[in-house]
């Protein structure tokens, strides 16, 4: 259970690149989608099917899911250790729906610092999954999936990025360069990083 100690969540959207290694800076790192993917390879798992489902149609799984992953994990964490409070989120939220699961889920008990935004154009995108998709084993890594996981975001995450820019929270990365080229400030990770 979740005390006092909660005090940081940093979202991390858009096109991370792997660079997310170099973010840490004492947050653990948990990834939306890699705990998604890790469930529904799970045959114990009641979540599977519908998440191998929505994964292939390029859709946003259902945000009880994804935030009951979210929450175990933390949870996990903390217990292991009280001083391991600070996360980094990677790949969500990607909707609204996402956002309010969040907020009603964890008001109280996790303060979103910002949200770091790796920006790069579509094609780009699709190019890089497409690779990746040679060896990744990911049945979303095709490019009728990648093209409607882009229409997603464009219908559904950019909202939420663009909501949190008016807060002043977002810290933009431009992620069309590789990932060695690709510049990641050094983030105090306080709340008014600007």
């Amino acid at each position: 259970s979740y005390s006092r100690a909660l005090q940081s969540v940093l979202y991390i959207v858009g096109v991370s690149l792997s660079v997310c290694h170099r973010l840490k800076y004492g947050y653990t790192h948990l990834s939306a989608g890699e705990l998604l993917r890790d469930e529904r390879k799970n045959p114990d798992s009641q979540y599977g099917e519908l998440i191998e489902k929505y994964i292939k149609e390029g859709k946003i799984v259902p945000v009880e899911i994804t935030i009951s992953l979210l929450k175990r994990e933390m949870d996990q964490t903390m217990a292991a250790s009280a001083q391991k409070n600070k996360f980094l989120i990677d790949g969500f939220p990607r909707n609204q729906d996402n956002l309010q699961g969040w907020n009603k889920t964890m008001d109280g008990k996790a303060d979103v610092s910002f949200v770091l935004f790796f920006d790069c154009n579509n094609e780009i995108c699709i190019e890089r999954c497409l690779e990746r998709g040679k060896s990744s084993g990911r049945s979303d890594d095709n490019r009728e999936s990648l093209e409607k996981r882009i229409q997603t975001y464009l219908q559904s995450t950019k909202p939420i990025i663009d909501l949190y820019e008016e807060m002043g929270k977002v810290k933009k990365i431009d992620a069309s360069k590789s990932v060695d080229e690709v510049s990641v400030p050094s983030l105090s990770l306080k709340k008014n990083v600007k």
